[in-house]
């Protein structure tokens, strides 16, 4: 079964990190992937760009409306994902509770529908 492993963190403080400690988290995350890797269950998984780049799409009075920048205020923001496949939701959250983003944040676990 395949599962999303959604990345949440306060893209504030991921802002002020130093250089040190960026290139820390990234070399964490190179590890994590290539392990992920080598035990078959990555599938595809990128960071995502800050969410004052994002634009919501929501459907009012039939009408589409664009909204610049994220729709909810969160203390926490979508920064990633990993999509893996896993025999069962243990192993997922196995490869969660790996991840370096539940260190200063949390990953979201969720069951891909099979379409």
């Amino acid at each position: 079964m395949q599962y999303m492993l959604l990345i949440y963190g306060n893209e504030s403080a991921m802002q002020s990190r130093t250089q040190e400690e960026m290139g820390q988290m990234m070399g964490a995350y190179q590890a994590y992937t290539e392990a992920m890797q080598q035990a078959g269950v990555f599938k595809q998984g990128a960071p995502l760009q800050p969410s004052a780049t994002a634009t919501t799409v929501r459907i009012a009075d039939g009408k589409a409306q664009v909204l610049d920048g994220p729709y909810a205020e969160t203390k926490e923001q979508l920064g990633g994902y990993y999509l893996i496949e896993a025999p069962d939701l243990d192993t997922a959250l196995a490869w969660a509770g790996r991840c370096p983003g539940a260190s200063y944040g949390s990953v979201e676990v969720r069951p891909v529908w099979a379409m």
